[in-house]
């Protein structure tokens, strides 16, 4: 049965999503308005968006994984940390997203205590995996291009799919505590009427949501983008020196080396534009919401502004096959490939357009041209594979 009004689709929507996209607060009503054209958007249009998103992200990311599993070139270490990037994303487009989406149709919670607790600590689980990945992607940039040297060649994608593993053993740990802190409770709307939701913690106290959205707000958004912002930073200075120190006699081949190493790393950082494009409004809104617990919100426009911090957020989870269809050339004809009845672009010992590991790694920025030669040599032939200049 559909809800019987605008506001309490508001305080629902609000309320019966756990996690830190919303929280149950009377900030969340708004006038009742029945009939009118704001509420025929918010029920036809927004969820009509969700079922956009959760179909694209299912295509891109379903499409990613497999042209990486299927095609053994592929399998390089930055690719593993992308596949598990689309792993995280499909997990919360497969739960989570459509459990957010029946907020617009259904006045209560109606996926009982169980589904209370796990849903919310899937969500941030996939954020964690999706912020963990970021920065364990700019770390392996980081060592690529500033310590080239230090990057071991044999067991590199073995190395890299136990960090992947952890990441998501760190991420379900981290989210063990949304689960057992969230609970089904009843909630009084101001029209004195009641209704069910799924909140994130326990309401008896207000220093609750201040703890929980500082929390959220610095372990899963503005450490890790510290720690990126580091990497990176190291690693633009390193390349804007290496391109008036290198000799000149290698200028050809290792200028050559340097796009490679800067399109790569361009990829990961569109990824991590992309992250804080979609997810620091939703930050933000959760925080401001935590801070003004008792204050009431009724405006269209907080609603709308929730709205959208809530859409962005899942956005998210599918724009990175995009982005990288995009800047990747290798993945492009990949990709193109699986939508013309799995031919493939070309065969997949070509080095036309995939390069090999001595590309990116076998040339220390900081070395002399005798140490360009013989690093050269020793990092041909079997460490091709160990990563691919997407």
């Amino acid at each position: 049965m559909p809800p019987k009004s605008l506001s309490t689709l508001a305080y629902t929507t609000g309320g019966n999503q756990s996690s830190f996209l919303s929280e149950v607060s009377e900030k969340d009503f708004l006038p009742g308005s029945d009939g009118s054209t704001a509420e025929l958007v918010i029920r036809c249009v927004i969820p009509s968006l969700y079922l956009i998103i959760i179909t694209v992200g299912l295509l891109g990311n379903i499409m990613l994984v497999k042209i990486f599993i299927s095609n053994s070139a592929m399998r390089s270490v930055p690719n593993i940390f992308i596949s598990n990037l689309a792993a995280g994303d499909l997990l919360l487009l497969l739960t989570c997203v459509p459990v957010d989406a029946s907020r617009y149709f259904l006045d209560e919670w109606m996926f009982g205590k169980v589904a209370c607790k796990l849903i919310p600590a899937i969500q941030l689980t996939s954020v964690g995996v999706s912020v963990f990945t970021l920065t364990a992607l700019s770390a392996d940039r980081y060592r690529a291009i500033v310590n080239p040297m230090d990057m071991q060649i044999s067991g590199a994608v073995l190395g890299t799919c136990v960090k992947a593993m952890g990441i998501w053993v760190v991420s379900v740990l981290l989210a063990v505590p949304e689960a057992v802190f969230s609970e089904v409770a009843h909630i009084k709307s101001s029209d004195n009427s009641s209704f069910t939701a799924c909140i994130p913690y326990p309401q008896t106290n207000e220093l609750h949501p201040k703890i929980h959205s500082v929390l959220i707000f610095l372990v899963y958004f503005l450490i890790p983008l510290a720690i990126i912002s580091i990497y990176y930073y190291h690693i633009a200075k390193t390349l804007i020196r290496s391109a008036h120190n290198l000799p000149g006699e290698y200028n050809e081949h290792t200028k050559k080396q340097m796009e490679t190493r800067k399109r790569l790393a361009k990829i990961v950082l569109v990824f991590v534009g992309c992250f804080i494009f979609c997810w620091f409004p939703n930050h933000i809104l959760y925080m401001y919401r935590s801070f003004n617990y008792k204050e009431i919100d009724p405006s269209l426009g907080h609603m709308i502004v929730t709205l959208v911090a809530r859409v962005l957020s899942f956005c998210n989870s599918c724009v990175n096959p995009f982005a990288l269809y995009l800047l990747s050339e290798s993945f492009r004809k990949h990709f193109n490939s699986q939508l013309c009845c799995g031919k493939k672009p070309y065969p997949e010992r070509s080095t036309s357009c995939l390069l090999s590991s001595s590309a990116v790694r076998m040339t220390s920025l900081k070395s002399n041209a005798k140490n360009l030669v013989t690093n050269s040599v020793l990092l041909s032939g079997h460490g091709t594979k160990q990563e691919m200049a997407l």
